[in-house]
């Protein structure tokens, strides 16, 4: 009895049709679906392997060696090439102009580049060739805007000439020979040529921000200032992380200009641990040393730029 009224229940199907086929496992589906991507990553993955993380796996074992980058043969020193970094003065003082030129970079191109955002963000005509004029310099070499550089800061230069047009000429310096002012003038530098990238993801930011919130704020009698910190401020918190992330790492990562304008000079006050690594290990053969130079910068840059990103994360979940 129970058969036959199973088999009353089913719906008919018309003579000679085949039932549909039972349908494929969910899950089953869904792996099918996740694991072929792999296959297309597995190549990228094995040419990062080899160009970055196996050179860079030895150079940490190097570090702990006396080798001089030539002889085929050396020997395990243990930490001895840290004790040695740490005890050397030259070392300490460029690791402190790396992390002074860090946060002063992250610090002012970030305010310039957030300024500069809000001014290209309104309804002037000129809008669109101010932000290509600012943006410009972020697409010109590290290595062609340091020679320019190098030339207008010297003391025939553009800047010193400037100056006397204006009348200024009291002004004038010895920019980049002068140590109390050098790393400021690269400092400066920096800020030129990375303001107008700030720019643009700060303008992205600020494009992104519905004009329905502005118009209530004008409602409700906000000023700009008001208006900024409780509106605008909380809503780029997004575009703020990754400025500051780019700009900190780039701070601490600075070779290129620095090396064509000063070689860490004068008298090492420019000097950076990017430029010693280079000198150590090119210069003075002190190879072993330089990968603990470099070892120790990449820890930096893990620690200081996982703080951050950590207060910045926490910062962005509570203006959410």
């Amino acid at each position: 009895m129970e058969t036959a009224m199973a088999t009353q229940a089913q719906p008919a199907t018309p003579a000679g049709s085949k039932s549909p086929p039972p349908p494929a496992p969910a899950g089953r589906s869904r792996s099918h679906r996740t694991a072929v991507p792999w296959w297309f990553v597995l190549p990228a993955l094995a040419f990062f392997a080899f160009a970055v993380l196996v050179p860079s796996a030895r150079g940490a074992v190097y570090s702990f060696t006396d080798w001089d980058g030539l002889a085929r043969s050396f020997d395990f020193v243990g930490l001895e090439q840290y004790r040695a970094l740490f005890a050397d003065e030259n070392a300490r003082a460029a690791l402190g102009h790396t992390l002074l030129i860090a946060f002063a970079v992250t610090i002012v191109q970030n305010v310039v580049g957030l300024l500069l955002a809000l001014g290209v963000n309104t309804q002037i005509k000129s809008r669109n060739v101010l932000r290509v004029f600012f943006f410009a310099p972020a697409v010109i070499t590290p290595v062609v805007t340091a020679y320019l550089w190098k030339y207008l800061y010297s003391p025939e230069g553009a800047v010193n000439a400037a100056l006397d047009a204006l009348g200024l000429g009291f002004l004038g310096q010895n920019w980049l020979g002068d140590s109390d002012i050098a790393l400021w003038s690269v400092v400066a530098v920096i800020v030129w040529q990375f303001a107008g990238y700030s720019m643009v993801i700060f303008l992205a930011g600020l494009q992104s921000i519905p004009k329905e919130i502005y118009e209530a704020s004008d409602m409700d009698g906000a000023g700009p200032v008001r208006r900024f910190w409780h509106i605008v401020r909380p809503m780029l918190a997004p575009a703020l992380t990754i400025n500051l992330m780019l700009s900190l790492v780039g701070g601490l990562k600075l070779f290129d200009q620095v090396w064509v304008m000063t070689q860490g000079g004068p008298g090492g006050a420019t000097d950076t641990l990017s430029t010693v690594i280079y000198q150590e290990a090119f210069q003075f053969n002190a190879f072993a040393y330089s990968t603990a130079m470099a070892v120790v910068l990449t820890l930096f840059v893990i620690v200081l730029s996982g703080i951050q990103y950590g207060y910045l994360g926490r910062q962005e979940k509570r203006n959410s």
